[in-house]
């Protein structure tokens, strides 16, 4: 890693109303919420900047330009192209698999969860009075991987109606094989599941895996499934408000887009303009962000190596799911925020042995966290 890398910078979030940073004291580091602590691309900066000059902040729409721009990325990267009806904006991801619950399912019927997870996808089953069933992780090869035999036993449930995938995983880093989605996607097949896929993470592919969105497996897949992208997490917009559902059957786009009515708004137009700067024109910035959240990843990887702490090996994500339970502790959240450091309690994800820690970060950052979490551990 390059010690002259622009994402060595370090920008003071303390004046910018930063849920992040306001969380804890001043004296604790947050490492938590999946925002990362690197100033966002020039392009999109840029963009915003001449779309204010003009004024007039009135309705507007995704304009064609935004929409081909979406299609070219998902085109380079994943060879996969949606088609431009098929997609639905969106003001975030969240509440889209909220709403893709509440659209696709009763109250009373299973929702299929594998997990420990980022904790909307469980939530948005638990508070609609769904059944949520969640399928386990385990570790293969240093690596997370789902029991596909629960899942199995899961699918084949009469009350069964949904799968929400978290591709790439979160927390964990897991970027599905197309051997692991096409068995997911045969049980869907075989027991007509709806599967909705978040795959807000795809762009920070950590390893050599490489990310195949679920819709792209055929066509059952396609027109089963509700594909949940952004622009958010990759590049650093998450404020700005922005994400896109890929919805290739016309019947389940209908009924999503008339249960969406008034509730969820359209995005604004600031959002707009900066997604389309981002797919259009971020693409260099995006790989020297990868290529130092890779860095990043190894550094923790070394500096906990002799520690009670254990790292599964991480393919995408700059999300550290870290197993904290060699320590012998009832909460090792609390045991790092006492360090002063303020991570993800495991809790929030299904699991209380685990910390989440966020290392979109500077690596100067990143250092002194360690510096404290790992005081007394080797």
């Amino acid at each position: 890693m390059s010690s002259t890398s622009q994402f060595d910078q370090i920008t003071d979030r303390n004046n910018l109303n930063s849920d992040k940073w306001a969380k804890y004291p001043e004296d604790v580091i947050p490492m938590w919420v999946a925002d990362m602590d690197f100033d966002s691309p020039m392009c999109v900066k840029q963009a915003l900047q001449e779309r204010v000059s003009k004024g007039v902040f009135g309705y507007t729409f995704a304009p064609k330009s935004l929409i081909e721009a979406i299609q070219t990325h998902c085109q380079t990267h994943y060879d996969w192209l949606p088609n431009g009806a098929h997609l639905v904006h969106l003001p975030g991801l969240v509440c889209a698999l909220h709403l893709s619950v509440r659209t696709f399912s009763e109250p009373g019927e299973r929702i299929i969860v594998p997990a420990p997870v980022y904790y909307h996808l469980t939530r948005a089953a638990e508070i609609s009075d769904r059944v949520l069933e969640t399928i386990p992780f385990e570790v293969k090869e240093n690596r997370w991987t789902i029991d596909i035999e629960s899942m199995a036993q899961a699918c084949a449930k009469p009350d069964a109606k949904m799968i929400l995938l978290c591709n790439p995983h979160n927390p964990g880093g897991t970027v599905y094989t197309r051997n692991e989605l096409e068995a997911i996607h045969a049980l869907a097949k075989q027991h007509d599941l709806i599967v909705v896929s978040d795959e807000i993470h795809c762009d920070l592919i950590l390893s050599q895996s490489k990310h195949i969105p679920f819709a792209s497996l055929n066509e059952d897949a396609a027109q089963r499934s509700i594909t949940l992208m952004a622009p958010s997490k990759t590049y650093n917009i998450a404020g700005l408000g922005y994400a896109f559902a890929v919805i290739p059957n016309s019947a389940l786009r209908k009924q999503f887009s008339s249960a969406r009515g008034a509730i969820v708004p359209a995005p604004n137009l600031l959002a707009l303009v900066a997604a389309e700067a981002a797919y259009r024109d971020g693409e260099p910035w995006r790989k020297e962000l990868v290529n130092y959240l890779s860095a990043n990843r190894d550094y923790i990887q070394q500096r906990i190596a002799g520690t009670p702490l254990q790292l599964v090996g991480m393919e995408a994500t700059y999300l550290a799911w870290i197993d904290a339970s060699g320590l012998g502790l009832y909460d090792p959240y609390q045991y790092f925020l006492d360090r002063g450091v303020g991570l993800s309690p495991g809790k929030d994800f299904g699991h209380g042995q685990f910390v989440r820690l966020n290392f979109g970060c500077p690596r100067a950052q990143l250092e002194k966290a360690l510096d404290r979490m790992l005081v007394d551990l080797y």
